[in-house]
């Protein structure tokens, strides 16, 4: 059994200041378990400053490569730090699209190391131009066979996994809000919109995050372009940065939804705020009306965007989930639209506008249901995987 405050090099692909969702979930995490007694380095990409050991997270001097090197480097930097578990946080992309990580827990196994693996993404890879879907379904399974621990961050990829795994190898673990609650008086919310330049009378749709293929821009623009055909004086705000720093397929996409814009004319119903503090995107949160968040592959608490607008009391438009996802109650926390439909996104906008009683509890529900993804609570449940 592992000590009860374990020693934990976690590696991960990107980590701030880095751009990206796995990034911060792992220094929040990493923060979190510190703060309840485990010791906690990171092993990170080049581009992420080396720290000393103080009282935040150590940091350990990054990596230019993810190639087969690691195999024999990262059991060593597990060593040399003393770690007892190696926690690696997969999205393949942060990896630059290497397949070594998935081998890693083989060889931390060799050299006496538990190994946990949390899967951000289960989606299979285009790992290498020839690889059939076969393979890299194999390669991106692979560590379910070896991994001390397996880590899955919402019910479909729970499910997709059952009878891969050993009694007791598997934990569903949400992933935590990324951007910390904060409740704006209405005076407070009425400021807020006048500095981005909105009446009271506006309808203003909000979206958070990056854009890529999976998150619906391309439907979201769609549906602003429908609102704005009823006539209604609708207008987007695009909160936080357009796109992240692993996958280049990011920018291509945004382009697509540039050109949307253009070609509708919607150029003066949209604004882009760009990277911003934690606390100017709560303070967005609280201006706008209604969040809308179409992603093709339906709502999933792998998004770490959803559990931050249900932090910040948003009126949250999605879509159905492709699984069962208990955390969270339609039409009471949320509300649910098929994904690729702009007018029935259109038209739950629209209802939410036009009914008060609605629109609050909504926000009310959310701001609720959001308590089950804090760090604290998050942090303890690992504490609970490694102490098993």
């Amino acid at each position: 059994m592992a000590a009860e405050h374990p020693k934990v090099l976690f590696v991960t692909g990107e980590y701030p200041p880095m751009v990206g969702g796995v990034g911060r979930f792992t220094a929040e995490l990493a923060g979190a378990l510190q703060a309840q007694g485990a010791q906690v380095a990171v092993l990170t990409d080049e581009q992420v400053t080396a720290s000393e050991e103080s009282d935040a997270v150590r940091v350990l001097p990054g990596r230019r490569s993810w190639g087969w090197g690691i195999l024999s480097e990262l059991p060593a930097r597990a060593r040399a730090v003393g770690a007892e578990w190696v926690h690696v946080q997969y999205q393949t992309a942060a990896y630059r699209m290497h397949p070594a990580i998935n081998a890693l827990p083989y060889f931390l196994r060799r050299h006496g190391l538990r190994a946990a693996w949390t899967y951000h993404d289960l989606r299979i890879p285009y790992l290498f131009p020839k690889a059939g879907s076969r393979l890299r379904n194999w390669v991106t399974r692979l560590p379910l066979r070896v991994a001390d621990a397996v880590v899955v961050t919402n019910q479909s990829d729970w499910e997709a996994v059952q009878g891969q795994v050993q009694r007791g190898q598997l934990h569903r673990i949400p992933i935590g809000n990324d951007i910390k609650s904060r409740r704006f008086s209405a005076e407070e919310r009425i400021q807020r919109r006048a500095a981005r330049g909105y009446g009271s009378g506006q309808l203003v749709l909000g979206y958070f995050g990056f854009l890529n293929a999976s998150k619906g821009g391309l439907t979201l623009i769609e549906t602003l372009a429908a609102l704005a055909g009823e006539g209604r004086d609708v207008h987007l705000l695009m909160i936080g940065e357009c796109v992240g720093a692993s996958d280049e397929t990011n920018f291509r996409y945004l382009q697509r939804v540039e050109a949307s814009i253009g070609e509708q004319g919607l150029e003066n119903r949209v604004q882009w705020t760009g990277h911003q503090s934690d606390a100017e995107v709560a303070a967005d949160f609280n201006a706008i009306d209604v969040l809308v968040m179409p992603y093709e592959d339906g709502m999933s608490m792998r998004r770490s965007t959803l559990t931050a607008a249900l932090a910040n009391g948003c009126a949250i438009v999605t879509t159905r989930p492709l699984d069962p996802t208990p955390e969270l109650r339609a039409d009471s926390d949320l509300i649910l639209v098929p994904p690729r439909d702009p007018a029935a996104a259109a038209e739950a906008v629209s209802r939410i506008a036009g009914d008060p009683r609605l629109a609050e509890k909504l926000r009310v529900n959310a701001r609720k249901a959001a308590r089950q993804f804090s760090w604290e609570v998050i942090a303890a449940r690992h504490l609970e995987m490694y102490n098993a």
